[in-house]
């Protein structure tokens, strides 16, 4: 009897193919992000006049940034005002920052009287040293008030000064805006506040 089935022996195990590999990842080098020309107008005129003691950053569209010492802040903001027509503080912001032992204030300014300028946001940015435990007249957390130069930080300044400890100097009038007269806690707004009870 003669059989049709044919049987095949495999010596060897079957040739498993890796993957080709994988072409290699181009590098990219990080390119400064170039400002579009109306900021890049703006923040040349700022760099000429102040050179390295501003540092001027490109936020977004509209919007740049110029981190400034606390010693030149008042000077950037009266330059601000009289040679780049900007004209009023939208609004004042402060941020803690307890590693660096700093706490950061922020103005917003914008312009009314220039139309060019409608759409326009100078963030100025300046730092006071962090005292651990702010008291009335202490010397570490001062800064330059900017209230003779834009008259609208008047009570952005008075808030800041209550809810994180920075103290205005030349500030007309340094009372409390929101807490009680006679708070002896520290500031609301620093990241070591505790709420009692919790």
């Amino acid at each position: 009897m003669s059989s049709d089935v044919k049987t095949t022996t495999v010596d060897s195990k079957p040739e498993v193919k890796s993957p080709p590999p994988k072409p290699a990842a181009k590098k990219t080098e990080e390119k400064p992000v170039e400002l579009p020309a109306f900021e890049k107008s703006i923040s040349d005129k700022i760099i000429e006049k102040f050179g390295d003691k501003v540092e001027v950053g490109f936020v977004k569209e509209d919007r740049i940034r110029i981190n400034v010492g606390k010693e030149d802040v008042h000077n950037v903001a009266e330059f601000i005002r009289d040679g780049l027509n900007y004209d009023h503080v939208e609004s004042v912001s402060g941020v803690d920052y307890p590693q660096d032992n700093e706490i950061e204030v922020v103005y917003h300014i914008g312009s009314y009287s220039d139309s060019s300028l409608a759409r326009q946001i100078l963030v100025l940015a300046t730092r006071a040293q962090r005292e651990t435990n702010p008291i009335p007249g202490n010397d570490a957390t001062k800064l330059p008030t900017l209230r003779d130069v834009f008259y609208s930080v008047e009570f952005h300044e008075r808030e800041v000064f209550e809810m994180l400890g920075v103290f205005f100097e030349g500030h007309p009038d340094n009372r409390r805006l929101l807490l009680p007269e006679d708070w002896a806690d520290l500031p609301p707004l620093r990241k070591d506040f505790a709420i009692k009870g919790r």
